[in-house]
């Protein structure tokens, strides 16, 4: 089932779980439960610059219609999920990049069957042009990223190894009050200077879009796989329990979870690793085993590698907080 909406009214449905935090121009938005679940919160980082960082699942896939619109300059990063907006589609692991200019109508589609995490940054043409002074760097932005009263660019790409250190520090930010508002401010420049970086490198060639069914099975794997976590099947045999082939298998986890198959796996065992240390029930070996490494000392440096410190030193921590 498709649920299709105008812009006004989706977000009048968010009008009534407004939560504002004190100290920082920051609204959260509890997903409107006819909808979906999950929350979508909204930062200002100042005059002409937002934040959005949205994590939602819907019950139904839902359309919205767009008018025809004044649009700033504005990229997201998808951490999970896939979305739709007429031709073009955003899949986990990439970002999409919008000049400013005019929007026309459109209908873009997000899907019931897959959780969507994203961060998304708003920032007004005149805020962006302060930063620049050369002509040369002048004429850039006009032909790129500033387009006035014309339609706006588009641009796709894959997020790169500092794009995603950057979102990470996003969503982990330490900071309160004004000394969070100053490092967020800071890592959405940080994103929008490695953003250009990427604009000057010849660009990605079009990937083939998954099928609705494909995504289905694709999620389907990911439960299989985390059902059998010391003993995961192979990526063909994974592949032919859910229909898929394994060339299919390998692309669509990509698109969808930013990941391989068996990197998204690595990264599970050592997330649940994690949590078991901080339950402190079992011994590090035991833990080790619990989640599939057969080899401690893999284990350990997997670990350490990950999260910065030894299993060992994380399970003191938490024994002596």
């Amino acid at each position: 089932m498709t649920t299709t909406l105008s812009k006004e009214a989706y977000w009048e449905l968010f009008e009534e779980t407004a939560t504002k935090q004190a100290h920082i121009n920051e609204i959260t938005y509890k997903f409107p439960t006819q909808l979906g679940q999950g929350y979508c919160r909204d930062i200002d980082l100042r005059e002409g610059l937002e934040l959005t960082i949205a994590k939602y699942q819907l019950h139904d896939d839902i359309i919205l219609e767009m008018p025809e619109r004044s649009h700033p300059i504005e990229y997201t990063f998808l951490l999970s999920g896939v979305e739709q907006c007429e031709e073009q589609f955003m899949r986990a692991g990439h970002y999409s990049l919008y000049s400013s200019g005019i929007a026309p109508r459109e209908k873009p589609q997000s899907f019931a069957t897959q959780l969507i995490f994203a961060i998304n940054v708003h920032i007004k043409p005149e805020l962006f042009t302060a930063f620049w002074h050369s002509e040369a760097e002048s004429r850039l932005l006009t032909q790129q990223l500033i387009r006035n009263d014309k339609k706006y660019n588009f641009y796709s790409g894959r997020t790169t190894i500092a794009m995603q250190t950057a979102v990470q520090q996003i969503l982990q930010c330490p900071y309160q009050s004004l000394t969070k508002q100053m490092y967020l401010e800071s890592k959405v420049w940080e994103l929008m200077a490695l953003l250009i970086q990427d604009l000057e490198r010849p660009r990605n060639l079009p990937y083939t879009p998954l099928k609705p069914d494909d995504i289905d099975r694709i999620y389907y794997a990911k439960e299989i796989l985390l059902q059998q976590l010391d003993n995961p099947l192979s990526l063909i045999e994974l592949a032919r329990q859910v229909g898929l082939n394994d060339c299919t298998l390998k692309r669509g986890f990509r698109q969808v979870f930013g990941k391989t198959v068996f990197g998204y796996l690595h990264d599970y065992r050592l997330e649940q690793a994690r949590q078991l240390l901080e339950q402190r029930r079992l011994n590090v070996s035991e833990i080790a085993r619990s989640v599939g490494f057969a080899n401690r000392s893999y284990f350990a440096s997997a670990f350490r590698k990950k999260f910065g410190v030894n299993p060992r030193d994380y399970l003191t921590q938490k024994n002596s907080a």
